[in-house]
This record gives C-alpha cells, sequence and structure tokens, in this order.
C-alpha cells in the first residue's frame, strides 16, 4: 500500500527527493496533479514537460524518428547508421528539465518498454537527458479506468505516493483563484461531493455517467460567476459538468441557503449580523472556516485591512458576549491548529487584541 500525501506534504517531497530519484503518483482523475508540479517547479525555474502517454501510439512519439547518418572514418570508408532525431520536447539546450509523463498505467506495453530506460538511465535511444533532470509519472487507480498492468520492474524504480490534497487545500485555493462563491460555500457544508462521493460509498462510473472531480467544480464557478438566478438551462448545464447527482445537492444548497461568507462579515459587518445573530452552531462553523480563508488569501488594501481588524475584533466580542462558547471554541479550535497562517500574521499585525485574546483562550481549552 502506497503512502498518502496532500499538497503541503507534497511539496515537502518534492524538496527533499533527488533528482536521481524517480516519483510516482497515484490518484483520481481531476485533482491537480499537473497544474500542483507545473507550479512547484515553475517556481524554482524549471521547465515542465508533460506527456500523455494514454494517447500515444508509437514509442516515435517519445524517443522520436529514426534517421539514417553517414560517417567516414580515417581511411574515407563511408558507412551508415541509425540514429535517433531528438523529440520536439527533448531539450537540446542542456538544461535540466522535470518529464512528466501522466497516464503511465494506461499507456501501450511498448510505450512502457520504452520508458524503461529513460527512468533507469535517464537515457532515450542513447541520449541522456540533462543532468539535474526529474521524471515524475502519474498512474490513476481505481475500477472505473481502463488501465494496463505495469511491471514491477518498472514500479520498482519509482517513489509511491498516493496524492490526495485535502478539502481545506482545495478550499484555500478556490478562495485565492477567486472561485464563486457559492461553489466553494457547498464544497465546504458537503465536502464528499468534491471528489464525486455523495457519501453514501456509492461511485456512479458506468460509461459515459459523469461524476465530480475538483476541476469539475472548477468549471462550475466559472459558469455561476456569471449567474445570479439559477434557470432551467443552468441546471442542465451544471448537471453536464459534475453529473446530475452533484448538480441536484449543489442547486439545492444555493437555493435553500445564502450563507454569509468570511468576507462579507468582515468588510460589510453591519449588513450581515442580522442574519449571523440567527446562525445556529453548524452555520457558525462554516463562517469561522471562511474567515480564516478570507484573510489566509485576501489581498487587503490599508483601508480594509483596518476594517477587517476592527470588525473581527466586534464578531469575537459577539461571540463572547452572547453565549455562543461552542462558536467562539470553534473559532479558537481553527486558530489553534495553526493551518491558516496567514491569517495568524494578519491578527499579529493587525488585530493585536484579537490574537492575545484567542491565545487567552486556548490556553483555558
Amino acid at each position: 500500500m502506497s503512502v498518502m500525501i496532500n499538497i503541503s506534504e507534497l511539496k515537502d517531497t518534492l524538496e527533499l527527493t533527488p533528482s536521481t530519484q524517480n516519483i510516482m503518483l497515484v490518484g483520481k482523475h481531476g485533482i491537480g496533479k499537473s497544474e500542483i508540479l507545473t507550479s512547484y517547479f515553475k517556481s524554482k525555474g524549471m521547465k515542465v514537460v508533460t506527456l500523455f502517454l494514454g494517447q500515444m501510439s508509437d514509442p516515435g512519439d517519445i524517443i522520436g524518428l529514426p534517421s539514417k547518418v553517414e560517417k567516414k572514418d580515417a581511411d574515407g570508408n563511408v558507412t551508415s547508421q541509425t540514429d535517433f532525431t531528438p523529440p520536439y520536447w527533448f531539450p537540446v539546450d542542456g538544461k535540466p528539465i522535470v518529464l512528466f509523463l501522466d497516464e503511465l498505467n494506461r499507456a501501450r506495453p511498448e510505450i512502457l518498454q520504452t520508458v524503461m530506460d529513460l527512468t533507469l538511465n535517464r537515457k532515450l535511444a542513447g541520449k541522456a537527458l540533462p543532468e539535474g533532470s526529474h521524471v515524475i509519472s502519474a498512474v490513476n487507480d481505481g475500477n472505473e479506468y481502463q488501465l494496463t498492468d505495469l511491471d514491477p520492474a518498472l514500479v520498482s524504480r519509482f517513489n509511491i505516493y498516493e496524492f490526495k490534497p485535502t478539502v481545506e487545500e482545495w478550499l484555500n485555493w478556490a478562495v485565492a483563484q477567486g472561485l464563486d462563491e457559492r461553489v466553494i460555500n457547498f464544497i465546504q457544508d458537503n465536502p464528499t461531493w468534491l471528489d464525486g462521493d455523495s457519501g453514501d460509498g456509492k461511485r456512479d462510473y458506468r460509461g459515459l455517467d459523469k461524476s465530480a472531480d475538483r476541476r469539475a467544480w472548477k468549471n462550475v464557478s466559472d459558469i455561476m460567476l456569471k449567474v445570479d438566478t439559477i434557470k432551467d438551462i443552468h441546471k442542465r448545464i451544471i448537471a453536464g459538468i459534475v453529473g446530475a447527482g452533484a448538480a441536484a445537492a449543489f442547486i439545492r444548497s444555493v437555493q435553500q441557503h445564502n450563507a454569509i461568507t468570511g468576507k462579507e462579515l468582515l468588510l460589510k459587518y453591519s449588513k450581515t449580523m442580522k442574519t449571523v445573530e440567527k446562525y445556529k452552531l453548524h452555520e457558525f462553523a462554516i463562517l469561522n472556516e471562511s474567515v480564516f480563508r478570507f484573510l489566509q488569501n485576501a489581498k487587503l488594501n490599508e483601508r480594509e485591512k483596518k476594517l477587517a481588524a476592527k470588525n473581527l475584533g466586534q464578531y469575537i466580542d459577539f461571540l463572547r458576549t452572547n453565549k455562543k462558547k461552542e462558536a467562539l471554541a470553534n473559532f479558537t479550535s481553527i486558530f489553534e491548529k495553526g493551518t491558516y497562517d496567514q491569517a495568524i500574521v494578519f491578527m499579529v499585525v493587525n488585530a493585536t487584541e484579537v490574537y492575545d485574546m484567542l491565545n487567552e483562550f486556548v490556553e483555558k481549552l
């Protein structure tokens, strides 16, 4: 059984693993493997080349095409030999690259044979990758995929990790990317729908049946950003993106709830509190998490920082003085975990009294 890692742990793994060791990531489609790898290595100034092995039909797609090369020896005799013209992606400038072999276990056997030498010797048809190059692969795992059995000798050349980003990591990413608040709130309240599972233990993969994934929820957000009122056509479009079950749950949630977000609370406090005052504990839990996510990712100007700090203090006072002890305990628990480090930095710099108060609460827990 492979070791499970999330996004933060993946970045640590990439940092600590030498380029001479290969990494294999196991996981569902649509969870951001390629995007995260590309973002990480680009921040290091390295080029990422992604090869979709499941789409390749010939080894020449990887090693290049054969060509006839004539050479003269010292006596002037001409000999011919076959060489391979480097493929389009091969780094001819000598700079190390990150070669991301996606869909490794959906590749044809002849493609996998070509990969063998690449993973062991960092060579293709006798041509070596530049020193410092990384080889990383990704495989899908599950009965819903048509897969090729991998040779144990090939598998042994990889450090293998099951990649499963947490819901919290996706929510933070969603806030930072400006996804529609209704999508964010739905996933926060119904996290089992993020990866296409309603929580009943059943998976609906039957041919062309659609199932939700993280990429699909981003697509739903792109639609929702243009929509104020959901109409029948929107329901059909969303169902085509995430499947009928997820779409029905999402639309029902949007129609039943008009949740206050952390951004609205901290920047429009007086307008939101009439609603917040009527909240039950589970709604406070959602709001508290949203407050931390907003402070974690928001790019605020000085006026907004002062306003958010002031309203944060008012909100904590409201929880403390209105017998909302459980809601305050929940807020303090999120603070204590330290997951939202930038939110805590915001409190240290801009809302010192709130920071000190929360530390006192932590000591009393």
